[in-house]
């Protein structure tokens, strides 16, 4: 990876990426760091969808504070720093592209002291990124090697569990930005951003039946604390954190509001077409699994060729529209704009069922991380 050297922190362009012009480092914008609402980052939206939204926007800013707090106590078992989760936070918003995003990450990192100059810490930190932009850019590359390298690095499972709820926390940030930004005819992309993600590959849904398993080691029930038994118990049937409770239950006060978002948003008659598109761009077999049987066509989908076309010939222009937008939005959210979104109302959705159904797939593309990242499919 290679390291570029700049004097200062006066730029939002992490210090681990590399740019090829000077012209696209852009100057660090202070004030971005204090706003009031760090989920929607001071964007003025109509106050009937606000209200509307609510429900899922209130975790969604607990969230912010749960795993960027100003200070971190850093342990012998938790030992991801305040700058380790900025760091990482920005390293995912600069892949998704969304300006506004990346402002405010990097407006918080700035001011923070930075590991020693240690080869080690140098090596820790440079997996941390690039773990952190593999698993936002082209989640279907983690392996178990990837894992094995955090492990290398000093990183402990709650270490690992962590990093890999950031990453999913901010692309769902991404996609929900992105989603107000189209409705409100905002630019998103305001820079040149990474390329659009690729597809996984279609050989990864040859088998229907594939069942998922995590990992890595969860927390047993007679080593949990009070308040992570109570957690376990609460939220273990959540359908889509199935399996994956004892892993997040870790962080129990963000595995809560986690869960309390996902219960939140609202289920309609396309979240099953969303969940399916998701899944199999970002190459999660069981959640692909998961919701093929409730699309017909799926298993056209996922074999149309190399790329998750959705070529399904008999949809209605909704269900066209629906599959054009999550597909952008999954792929590509700098690239995501009102031509994408009019279309949802157009043919039929309501403002709010159009935003609630893009925030599903940007969690559902949160939920394909996690299992991918954190579980294997067999």
């Amino acid at each position: 990876m290679e390291q570029r050297r700049v004097s200062g922190k006066s730029h939002w362009y992490h210090e681990t990426q590399s740019s090829t012009c000077p012209a696209d480092v852009l100057p660090l914008v202070p004030e971005a760091a204090h706003v009031e609402d760090r989920f929607l980052l001071e964007l003025t939206l109509p106050a009937s969808l606000l209200a509307a939204c609510e429900t899922w926007i209130a975790p969604a800013r607990e969230l912010t504070t749960l795993l960027f707090p100003d200070t971190v106590a850093v342990t012998r078992l938790q030992t991801f720093s305040a700058y380790d989760r900025l760091s990482t936070a920005l390293t995912v918003a600069q892949v998704y592209g969304v300006q506004r995003l990346c402002n405010h990450y990097a407006a918080r990192l700035a001011p923070l002291p930075g590991p020693d100059s240690s080869r080690e810490s140098n090596h820790r930190l440079a997996q941390i990124t690039q773990y952190a932009r593999q698993l936002a850019s082209s989640p279907s590359v983690i392996t178990p090697q990837a894992r094995a390298q955090l492990e290398d690095v000093g990183l402990t499972t709650h270490d690992i569990v962590l990093i890999n709820q950031i990453s999913g926390f901010i692309g769902f940030q991404a996609r929900v930005l992105s989603t107000f930004q189209a409705l409100l005819g905002h630019p998103v992309r305001w820079i040149p951003g990474m390329p659009v993600q690729e597809d996984a590959l279609a050989t990864r849904f040859t088998n229907p039946d594939a069942q998922w398993f995590p990992a890595i080691g969860g927390i047993e029930a007679h080593h949990a604390s009070a308040e992570q038994a109570a957690t376990l118990s609460k939220w273990q049937a959540l359908p889509p954190l199935e399996g994956l409770v004892p892993l997040l239950v870790y962080d129990c006060r963000t595995l809560d509001a986690t869960a309390r978002l996902i219960k939140a948003l609202p289920e309609g008659p396309f979240t099953g077409l969303a969940a399916l598109i998701t899944a199999r761009i970002n190459g999660s077999v069981s959640c692909f699994n998961t919701w093929r049987v409730t699309v017909d066509g799926a298993a056209e989908y996922a074999f149309d060729g190399e790329k998750a076309s959705g070529s399904w010939s008999q949809n209605r222009p909704i269900e066209q529209a629906i599959i054009q937008a999550v597909q952008l939005l999954t792929r590509a959210p700098d690239r995501f704009s009102a031509a994408q979104f009019t279309p949802l109302i157009e043919h039929g959705l309501s403002v709010e069922q159009a935003v609630n159904l893009l925030a599903w797939s940007g969690l559902c593309g949160w939920l394909n991380r996690l299992r991918i990242a954190l579980g294997e499919t067999a």
